[in-house]
Parts: C-alpha cells; structure tokens; sequence
C-alpha cells in the first residue's frame, strides 16, 4: 500500500483522536513502514489486532499474520483471528506450535510463557526464513513491561521488535486507538492463554485445557465480561469482576452445574474478584531467573 493512501487514512479520523493518540498513531505508522514487509504474531487480542491491522493498511500483501492454533489458545479466540484477518482484508495464516509436547512447557515452571514464546518465534522464525521477511512484530505494550513476563525474554532472543512499546502505547491508548479505526475488538477483555489458569507445577495436558475452556464458555454464556476459572484439581476456582457478584449469586446454582458437567466436582467463587495474573501472587519474583528455574 503506498504512503500517500496510508496518509489520507490518517488525515479522515484524525478529528476522532485527541492530539497524544493521533502523534502516537502516526509514530506507529512510521514505525511499521520503515520495513519492507513483516510477520505479525497475532492473537486475536487487541493489541496484536492493532499492530496487523496498522501493518495491513501500511505494508499491505507484504505483511502477514500468523496466528497458532495452540491447544492453550481458545478455540473462540481461534476463529476470531480468522474472522478479523477477513475482515480487515489482510494476509493471515494458522500454524500449530508445539509446546504442548516439550516438558520444560507442560510441567508447568514458573517460567512457562519463556517455554511458549519460544516454540512460537521459531515457527516464525522458520516462516520469516524460507519467505524473506525482514521482521517480526509483536503487541507488547509498555504496561506489560512492568508485570513478570518470561515471553518478554523470548521475544528478546529472536530479535522480535515490540512497535508499541517503540511508541509509548498504553493498554489505553491501545483501546482508543483501535476504537478510532473502527476495530470491532477493540474492547475486548484481555485474555491470556489458558495454561495461565494453572497453578504453577501443575500438568498442563490438553484434557485440561479443554476442560477450564469449556468452564470458562459457562460464564461467556451467562453474560459475565472479565472472568477466569482457575484449576485447582476436582476445584474450579471462579474469579469474576465484583461488580458482577449479585449476577453470579442469583446464577450461582446453574453455573455450577454447567461446570461440573464440563469436568469439575466443585466450584467456588473467589470473593477477591478477578485479577490478572493472580496465580503470581505469592511468587519472589526477585528471585526468579528465567534461565535457572526448576522445572520440576
């Protein structure tokens, strides 16, 4: 796509954004264009939506996302991806990883995601390799900087470029953005994979994944908005926002028996309410090195 169409689509929403958002927009325009094509790790979340749609509308057939149909990716998730890349008439792929067959993944290491990312960037990288392309990009933003993230190390490794991180993007700025271009995701909760619901040194097999998707489908199904089922064994642990409660209570007898159908002897609802990466907490991240922890 040349510059000069990019440029106009810039200028007709630019009345949309405030004058931050819209300096940021341009800065990542610039950022992906100096490539001369890339690969896009695309999830089907709003961040990596909004690096392959900008990548799209800026690069055209010369970028490509690719999306893994990982076992630990939900299947809704999945099809999504799909959805969107249609839709925003951009160049997209699926490819299987396998993580799920490595040890140093499935045993479950307070380091999993380092495990993932790496089984991802080299599929990627084999891609980039036998196609020429010159980059891959991927949707970190500065707020995961601050949170404990192995997958950051693995992206380091490859030579991943993180554009939003390049031009100061937020989780905010991120949803305002891709509101202003008409992304259809743009509100969409975050979601990480689902061997994040698993407490670290628990067997991560792909039985399980099913069973905390099909649990989480329960509460999609009930109009709940920002949610996770945390497995504990026989125990689903419930984590939904607090503003939801009386919904779950006055639901609570069919969600029950909607999971326990799905694999689960009991469930409990965390009266802490949901937060992200809440099976982190307890962990002396100090003390973690992403190169020596024990796998177990």
């Amino acid at each position: 796509m040349g510059s000069e169409l990019v440029f106009w689509h810039i200028e007709s929403i630019i009345f949309e954004m405030d004058k931050s958002l819209e300096k940021k927009y341009q800065a990542l325009v610039a950022n992906i264009a100096k490539y001369d094509n890339a690969l896009i790790a695309f999830s089907g979340g709003v961040d990596s939506s909004l690096v392959a749609f900008v990548a799209g509308q800026t690069l055209g057939k010369k970028s490509l996302a690719v999306t893994s149909a990982s076992a630990s990716l939900k299947r809704a998730d999945l099809e999504l991806s799909e959805q969107l890349a249609e839709a925003w008439g951009i160049r997209h792929r699926v490819i299987v990883t396998k993580e799920l067959s490595k040890r140093e993944y499935t045993s479950n290491p307070t380091n999993r995601c380092f495990y993932c990312k790496t089984s991802l960037y080299e599929e990627l990288a084999v891609i980039s390799k036998n196609e020429g392309f010159e980059v891959t990009l991927n949707g970190t933003n500065v707020d995961d900087l601050g949170d404990y993230r192995p997958g950051l190390e693995a992206a380091k490794n490859f030579k991943v470029a993180s554009p939003l991180v390049e031009c100061g993007f937020s989780k905010t700025d991120i949803r305002s953005l891709a509101s202003s271009l008409g992304l259809s995701n743009a509100q969409k909760p975050q979601a990480a994979c689902l061997s994040s619901r698993f407490p670290y040194g628990t067997e991560i097999t792909v039985e399980l994944l099913r069973r905390v998707e099909a649990a989480e489908e329960v509460l999609q199904n009930q109009g709940f908005t920002q949610f996770r089922v945390r497995h504990h064994g026989d125990l689903a642990r419930l984590e939904i926002l607090t503003s939801e409660f009386p919904d779950m209570l006055q639901n609570f007898t069919e969600v029950e028996k909607e999971i326990k159908a799905a694999g689960y002897k009991h469930v409990t609802l965390d009266l802490a309410g949901f937060r992200s990466g809440s099976l982190n907490e307890g962990l002396n991240l100090d003390m973690i090195d992403i190169k020596d922890v024990t796998h177990g």
